[in-house]
């Protein structure tokens, strides 16, 4: 009889129990997929008392997550603690310097410590997979690195961040602001006690480094990646997005040019045709352009408990099976250091609302601030008049670059007019 995979587990949080639950209630249907049984051998969490709704009287518990990567039993590691540094880095490292492949859903830290992982990984021959990393249960990771070998990729981007969506899609469809709909986010549980880095952007750039690390074959400096939240988008934007005809999402994005590589997290409004703006609540989906296939697009749930133990347990099968692939579908001594293009040349046409003091003069002081940094005017919207009282002023520019863009709106913001901060968003047609 074959002997079967010994898996330690790292981490019994949502996703660590759920993992546990898909191996123990689909052991026989693993087995026949992968062609030997799967078992958890060992686990560490900080709580041995806590019921995590599964059966863990077979296993070996560890207090100390590091010493349990270390044991000669455990085959396999699937490292679920989380975070960019500390415990997680630490049971990472020394399961594969012990010779053990490694299982992560841990984004931040390959994020930032990725590419020295991946060659710690490939110096020591095992496997380091990730497929949970990234937009949960969405296969992108296979996908990009597998799926579209063949191609040379131009961009990829998307929606990768559920608790963000959700947020968007009940203000679009109800009304109400932004600090309502987060607040019935935590509520549900799609959105942590302390959101940030879900509503500040910082997980989707995690994920998007990620992404572009493997569309591109290269190294991301994570802190070149431009980051925006949604924490300024208003139900006044999302009213105003209805009627130029777009939606707003959090997109990531990543575009590769002979000047460098684009890559950003921010509020964009897309138009109501593109499939991604069909994409609600805490869906996410992900686009990917290849030279040879086009456009492709992935969507479903991108978090929670279940889509990622999916995740998690199909790379283990993975491994189980033999499957090796490079982490970051080349060699790491092939991977280049991609150059990033900063954000003030990016190029598009971008959304401006103003609130301002509805008074006679005031729209020709906005008008000489755009025409002094030589941008253009697609529209202008002020609907009503209020006489003395603030009133929203709505502009959608042609075409221009971020850095005039970003001067005129100083200008702008410097009026006494004016006032509140200019409230600026990308508009981004998702054309190639």
């Amino acid at each position: 009889m074959i002997a079967p995979v010994k898996v330690g587990v790292a981490g019994l949080g949502t996703v660590g129990a759920a993992v546990l639950k898909v191996l123990q209630q689909h052991a026989d249907l693993l087995a026949r997929r992968s062609g030997r049984r799967i078992v958890v051998d060992a686990v560490s969490a900080r709580d041995r008392h806590k019921d995590r709704g599964v059966d863990l009287s077979a296993v070996r518990w560890y207090q100390d997550a590091a010493a349990m990567a270390a044991d000669p039993e455990v085959d396999v590691v699937a490292e679920l603690i989380g975070g960019a540094d500390g415990i997680a880095r630490t049971v990472c490292e020394t399961a594969i310097a012990h010779g053990k492949h490694v299982v992560t859903a841990n984004k931040a830290l390959l994020a930032e410590q990725g590419a020295a992982l991946v060659r710690q990984a490939e110096d020591a021959g095992v496997v380091l997979a990730y497929e949970a990393a990234v937009a949960g249960g969405i296969p992108i990771v296979k996908g990009v690195r597998e799926g579209l070998a063949a191609n040379g990729i131009a961009s990829v981007f998307g929606i990768l961040n559920g608790t963000c969506n959700y947020i968007l899609t009940g203000m679009e469809e109800t009304g109400r602001e932004f600090s309502e709909m987060l607040a019935e986010a935590q509520k549900l549980g799609y959105a942590e006690a302390d959101p940030t880095f879900d509503i500040d952007g910082i997980d989707a750039a995690h994920k998007l480094a990620l992404l572009a690390s493997l569309a591109f074959n290269g190294v991301v400096d994570f802190s070149t990646i431009h980051v925006e939240g949604i924490r300024h988008v208003s139900a006044l934007d999302i009213h105003y997005a209805e009627t130029l005809g777009f939606r707003i999402k959090l997109l990531a994005l990543a575009r590769l040019s002979p000047a460098g590589a684009d890559l950003r997290v921010h509020p964009c409004m897309i138009p109501r045709t593109s499939p991604l703006a069909s994409v609600h609540g805490v869906y996410n989906a992900v686009v990917a352009q290849g030279d040879s296939v086009g456009q492709v697009m992935m969507e479903g749930r991108g978090a929670g408990a279940g889509p990622t133990a999916s995740a998690v347990v199909a790379d283990l099968i993975d491994i189980v099976r033999g499957h090796r692939t490079p982490a970051l579908g080349a060699p790491a001594a092939q991977l280049h250091r991609l150059v990033p293009l900063a954000i003030e040349r990016r190029r598009g046409a971008y959304y401006l609302r103003l609130m301002v003091v509805d008074q006679p003069g005031v729209i020709a002081e906005i008008a000489a601030c755009m025409r002094d940094n030589a941008i253009s005017v697609e529209s202008l919207l002020q609907r009503g008049r209020a006489p003395g009282e603030a009133v929203p002023v709505v502009i959608v520019t042609h075409d221009t670059e971020e850095a005039p863009m970003r001067r005129a709106l100083d200008a702008i913001a410097a009026i006494d007019a004016v006032l509140e901060p200019p409230r600026l968003i990308r508009i981004e047609t998702l054309a190639e």
